[in-house]
C-alpha cells in the first residue's frame, strides 16, 4: 500500500497543514475526534506500522514543503526534506499589494492571490499580514490539477524573505484543497502552524504542528490530531544529514481504531537514504509497537509489546524493510 501525500506539490505551494472553517476543541475545523484506541498484536502490527509510518512521514512532508517561501521539498528516503529553492507565491503577492489578482497557471486554469499587508509598498512581510491563494483547476505541468484555498497568517518573521534568508512562522489553513492526479484525488482540510528557518542556510530547519489534519483519497481517509513534526537538513555537508521527529494521534479508515505515535529516538539519515538511526513508537489499547531503524538504512525491526511503553521483552518481532513500510 502507499498512502497519498502532497510531496508532488513542491513547485506550487507551501503545504504545512490542511485547513478551513472554525476550530473546535478537537483541534480543528470540525474534523471528528479520534475513535477509540485499537489493540496492536502480531496479526496487525505490520499494517499498523505501515499506515502510521506513512501518515507520520507525510506530516513531516508538510513541514518540509515550502515552494512558495523559498524552500522546496527534497524527496528521498521516504521523507521530503527541506532545501533552498526559488519559486515563491509570495513573490507574486508582494508585487500586487492590493489584490485580489487572478493569474494564469502554466498549462491551464488560474489562481487568485490576495493579501492584507502592513507594508505593501516595502515589498516584504511583517507579523500580522494575511495572505490567501485560491486555485481554480490550476495545472502547472507538474502532474496534478489544484483546486481550493490556502490561507496564511504571518505570526512572526525575521530576516529577509526576498533573499531567502529568514525565519518565518505562519498559521495556515487549507479549505477544501484538492489535488487531482492521473492516479488519485486527494482532498485536505485542517489547520497548522509552520516555522521555516533558513538563516543558517544551507542548514535548514522546518517544523509544523496543528490541531487536526484530514486527508481523503480514493482509497482511504487519514486524520492526524495534535500532530507535530520537525526536520533539519544540511546540504552544505556531503553526504547531507537530515533528522526527523514526529508525534500525534492517527485515525485511519484502514485501521479498526486510533493509535498515537512519537519518536523516542530521533530519526537520522543521509541524502536520499532512509533513516539509519531512530525509532517510532506506536501506542494502541494496552499494547504498542516500536519501529527501529537499522544501521544499513534498509532494514527495519518492529517489536510488538503487550504494554503501552514498548519496553521489556517484546512479545513478537517482525523483520521488514523501509520500502515495505513505505508501500513501495
Amino acid at each position: 500500500m502507499k498512502y497519498a501525500n502532497f510531496a508532488h506539490l513542491v513547485p506550487l505551494l507551501f503545504l504545512a497543514a490542511c485547513g478551513g472553517g472554525n476550530s473546535d476543541n478537537n483541534g480543528g475545523n470540525n474534523n471528528p475526534p479520534p475513535s477509540a484506541a485499537m489493540g496492536i498484536d502480531a496479526g496487525n502490527a505490520l499494517l499498523v506500522a505501515q499506515v502510521t509510518y506513512q501518515s507520520a512521514s507525510s506530516s513531516g512532508d508538510f513541514a518540509g514543503l515550502a515552494g512558495n517561501t523559498g524552500l522546496t521539498g527534497n524527496a528521498g528516503g521516504g521523507l521530503a526534506k527541506p532545501a533552498i529553492g526559488s519559486a515563491s507565491i509570495f513573490d507574486a503577492i508582494l508585487q500586487v499589494p492590493v489584490g485580489p489578482i487572478e493569474l494564469p497557471c502554466a498549462v491551464s486554469g488560474t489562481y487568485t492571490i490576495s493579501g492584507d499587508l502592513a507594508d505593501p509598498v516595502g515589498g516584504t512581510l511583517t507579523a500580522g499580514d494575511s495572505l490567501a491563494a485560491e486555485y481554480n483547476a490550476c495545472d502547472d505541468g507538474v502532474g496534478e490539477v489544484l483546486d481550493g484555498t490556502i490561507e496564511f497568517d504571518v505570526d512572526a518573521i525575521s530576516g529577509d524573505i526576498t533573499s531567502g534568508a529568514y525565519e518565518l512562522t505562519m498559521t495556515m489553513r487549507l479549505i477544501n484543497f484538492q489535488s487531482t492526479t492521473a492516479e488519485d484525488v486527494l482532498m485536505a482540510n485542517g489547520d497548522g502552524t509552520a516555522t521555516i528557518n533558513t538563516l543558517a542556510a544551507p542548514y535548514v530547519e522546518a517544523s509544523v504542528s496543528g490541531g487536526s489534519m484530514m486527508t481523503d483519497t480514493n482509497a482511504s481517509t487519514q486524520t492526524l490530531t495534535l500532530y507535530a513534526s520537525a526536520q533539519t537538513v544540511d546540504t552544505g555537508i556531503v553526504p547531507s544529514p537530515f533528522t526527523l521527529t514526529t508525534s500525534g494521534t492517527l485515525d485511519s479508515s484502514d485501521l479498526t481504531g486510533s493509535v498515537t505515535y512519537s519518536t523516542p529516538l530521533m530519526f537520522e539519515g543521509f541524502d536520499a537514504n532512509y533513516p539509519h538511526v531512530g525509532q517510532l513508537l506506536i501506542v494502541g489499547d494496552a499494547s504498542s509497537a516500536r519501529i527501529i531503524a537499522q544501521a544499513n538504512a534498509i532494514d527495519v525491526v518492529i517489536e510488538i509489546y503487550s504494554n503501552t511503553t514498548g519496553t521489556g521483552t517484546p512479545d513478537t518481532t517482525i523483520n521488514t524493510t523501509w520500502t515495505e513500510l513505505a508501500g513501495l
